[in-house]
């Protein structure tokens, strides 16, 4: 599976943007799909995934309350919708698979990639 990533731009302090993560190829009902962040000069760190099969959901303590996470199996795809968005939230913005477990926050544990997104949030 080849995974693209695409969304991100510029916006100002509390507004909202939609990434959307689209496959092509296969994801095993089993997998998650899991976004991920970095930031300049910081580590890529977890910000969402949801298990492919069940629609089951979970978050960082950054993005609850302001992202949601959500897929379209039709269309294989995953959407991140960023609500509220911070400065601290600028970043480029990664999506990820991998048959790991459901909670798994840990970058090493998803096997593919999609470049990423460039989010960009104005003071």
């Amino acid at each position: 599976v080849q995974l693209q990533a695409s969304g991100g731009g510029l916006v100002q302090t509390g507004g909202s943007l939609r990434l959307s993560c689209t496959a092509s190829g296969r994801i095993y009902s089993s997998h998650i799909v899991g976004w991920f962040r970095q930031a300049p000069g910081k580590e890529r760190e977890f910000v969402a995934g949801i298990r492919w099969s069940r629609d089951s959901t979970y978050y960082s303590d950054s993005a609850k309350g302001r992202f949601s996470i959500s897929r379209d199996r039709s269309k294989n795809t995953v959407v991140l919708q960023m609500n509220s968005l911070k400065p601290e939230d600028t970043a480029v913005y990664f999506c990820a698979t991998g048959s790991t477990q459901f909670g798994e926050t840990s970058a090493a544990d998803f096997r593919t990639w999609g470049q990423g997104t460039l989010v960009t949030v104005s003071s």
